[in-house]
C-alpha cells in the first residue's frame, strides 16, 4: 500500500475511534493485521498522532478549560472540584500502566485478544445500558471523590487491547450514577491527562525511534492534522448521538466488528 495512504488512513482510524466506545487502539491492531503494514515501525507513529485527537478535545471544550482555569483563579469551588476529579481518575491508571507497562506491550501484539474485547466489550455495553436507571449527577464537579476514583480504576480495564478506554471509563460512570452526556465528556476530558501520560512514558522508552527511514516528519505531522480534524467531526456527533440514543449502537458494532475479525483471523 502507498505510504501516504497509509498515513491517512491510520489518523483516520485514530480520529474516529479515539472517543467512541469502540478501542482505538484495537482498531489500529486489527489495521495493521488488514493492510499488512509492520505494526512496530509504525507503532511510535500510532502513538503521536493520539495527540492530535487530544488537541481536538482542548479546541472544541476551550471555554470550558478556560472557565475552569479562571475559576481556579478566583478559588472558586467548582472548579477545584473538577480538577480535583480529573487527577484523581487519572491515578490508577498512572500507577497501574507504569507497573504493568512490559505486560501491556506484549498484549498489543495479540489480535485474537482485540477481537475477543471487542465482542466481550460490546455485550458489557447492552447489559450496562439495560441496568443502568439512576443517574445522579449532571456534572464533572458533582461527581464524588469515591466514584470518581471507581471510575478511574475501571478506566484500568481498557489496558486490555480491544476494551477502549472512552468505553470503560463511561459505562463506568454509567454504572456510578452519571449521566450519559456527563460521562462522555469525562472520558474526552480524562483522555488528555491520560493519553500524555501514556505518549510521554513512550517518548521515554522509545524516544530515539520516533522517526525511521520509513517514517519521517511529514508522514507524523499529515496523520496528525487527520487524526485532529476526524476527531473534531467525531466529537461533536458522538455527544448529540449518545444524549438521544445511548450506546447501544457502538456496543452492536462491537460485537459484529470483533466476530468478523475472529473469522478472518481464523481463516486467513
Amino acid at each position: 500500500m502507498d505510504h501516504y495512504l497509509t498515513v491517512i488512513l491510520l489518523g483516520i482510524v485514530e480520529g474516529l475511534t479515539e472517543f467512541l466506545p469502540v478501542s482505538s487502539t484495537g482498531h489500529l491492531i486489527l489495521a495493521s493485521e488488514l493492510l499488512g503494514y509492520d505494526a512496530a515501525t509504525w507503532a511510535m507513529f500510532n502513538v503521536i498522532i493520539q495527540l492530535g485527537a487530544i488537541l481536538a478535545v482542548v479546541v472544541l471544550y476551550w471555554r470550558t478549560f478556560w472557565a475552569v482555569g479562571m475559576g481556579l483563579l478566583r478559588r472558586e469551588p467548582v472548579s477545584w472540584r473538577f480538577l480535583r476529579n480529573l487527577l484523581l481518575a487519572f491515578i490508577p491508571s498512572a500507577i497501574i500502566g507504569l507497573a504493568l507497562h512490559d505486560y501491556i506491550e506484549i498484549l498489543l501484539g495479540a489480535p485474537t485478544v482485540v477481537a475477543w474485547a471487542l465482542i466481550a466489550g460490546g455485550i458489557a455495553i447492552l447489559l450496562i445500558e439495560r441496568a443502568v436507571k439512576e443517574q445522579r449527577f449532571h456534572g464533572i464537579a458533582d461527581i464524588p471523590v469515591v466514584r470518581v476514583l471507581g471510575i478511574g480504576l475501571i478506566q484500568c480495564i481498557s489496558m486490555i487491547p480491544g476494551v477502549s478506554r472512552s468505553g470503560a471509563t463511561i459505562m463506568g460512570a454509567l454504572t456510578l450514577g452519571v449521566e450519559r452526556r456527563t460521562a462522555a465528556e469525562f472520558s474526552f476530558f480524562l483522555a488528555i491527562p491520560t493519553m500524555l501520560g501514556a505518549t510521554t512514558l513512550e517518548l521515554l522508552k522509545k524516544g530515539d525511534r520516533i522517526t525511521s527511514a520509513a517514517i519521517g516528519w511529514d508522514s507524523i505531522t499529515l496523520g496528525f492534522l487527520v487524526s485532529f480534524l476526524v476527531a473534531l467531526l467525531v466529537i461533536k456527533w458522538f455527544v448529540g448521538l449518545v444524549s438521544k440514543h445511548g450506546f447501544a449502537p457502538f456496543a452492536w458494532y462491537r460485537i459484529i466488528a470483533g466476530a468478523a475479525a475472529l473469522v478472518w483471523l481464523t481463516m486467513r
